[in-house]
């Protein structure tokens, strides 16, 4: 059941703005040209969305979110770049998420994503689903963070970094190298803590998947190998788990690295 459109007489909408069903739109807040919300969303007060921006289903925007302003970025030419949002996301207060650049063209979030007070999402960033960022986190340009990741808050996170699937960040740390998937990391810079073992068992991974990781693990990360022979042993393990294989291509395929304590 979608309720009835509601746009308090405050708000200034551009008329190209495409609307759906059931949107909200709260007080003073500013909607720009080619911005697309899709139906159900709910959106505060003071809330400013401008440019190529699209926003899919149900999702909850809160007061002095900024959406697909232009990136802080000093090669940016006003090229007609975007942001791209899902469904079910809910962006709080004052979140900052800046639209790509040529070098990718989007920035992008995906499904069922907690953005938390204060996150900034710089250019070009690829958001997958179900992840959550705590208050105040900083992600520069072109991060990527994998389906169920959480970091945590006051946490920066280095241009390029990629956070992998499922892993978890603590709060205050700093990201300058790749976060394997599965994985717990935190210090300054963040270090590796072993398996994000309790995420992992909330997502219903089998207690079999989690052995092997748990061993993937400990092979290339609690070694004296170097690493290329740690890699190599996990490659020839039998009978590898699909878990085992993601953690392993992403290391593997690193470009900043990953911590290795």
């Amino acid at each position: 059941f979608i309720k009835e459109t509601k746009i308090h007489k405050s708000a200034i909408i551009d008329k190209n703005t495409i609307i759906g069903k059931g949107v909200i739109v709260g007080p003073n807040t500013i909607i720009t040209n080619k911005v697309k919300i899709g139906d159900g969303t709910i959106i505060g007060a003071n809330v400013i969305i401008e440019g190529n921006t699209i926003i899919g289903k149900n999702c909850k925007i809160f007061t002095g979110a900024i959406i697909g302003n232009p990136p802080q970025d000093l090669k940016y030419q006003n090229e007609d770049t975007k942001v791209s949002i899902g469904n079910n996301t809910i962006i709080r207060e004052y979140v900052t998420i800046n639209r790509g650049t040529k070098a990718s063209g989007e920035t992008k979030i995906g499904d069922d994503c907690l953005l938390m007070t204060n996150v900034h999402i710089a250019h070009d960033c690829i958001i997958g689903n179900k992840v959550i960022l705590a208050n105040v986190v900083a992600l520069a340009g072109h991060v990527e963070i994998e389906e169920g990741a959480i970091v945590g808050g006051l946490t920066p996170v280095h241009q390029f970094v990629r956070i992998g699937r499922y892993s978890i960040i603590g709060g205050g740390a700093r990201v300058p190298q790749d976060i394997p998937p599965y994985c717990k990391a935190t210090d300054s810079p963040a270090k590796l803590y072993g398996l994000n073992t309790i995420g992992l068992q909330r997502n219903n991974f089998s207690d079999e998947a989690i052995a092997e990781l748990k061993k993937a693990y400990k092979i290339i990360f609690r070694s004296k190998d170097l690493f290329s022979t740690a890699i190599k042993k996990v490659e020839e393990l039998e009978n590898k788990s699909k878990e085992v294989k993601i953690f392993l291509d992403f290391i593997k395929n690193s470009k900043r690295g990953v911590p290795r304590n």
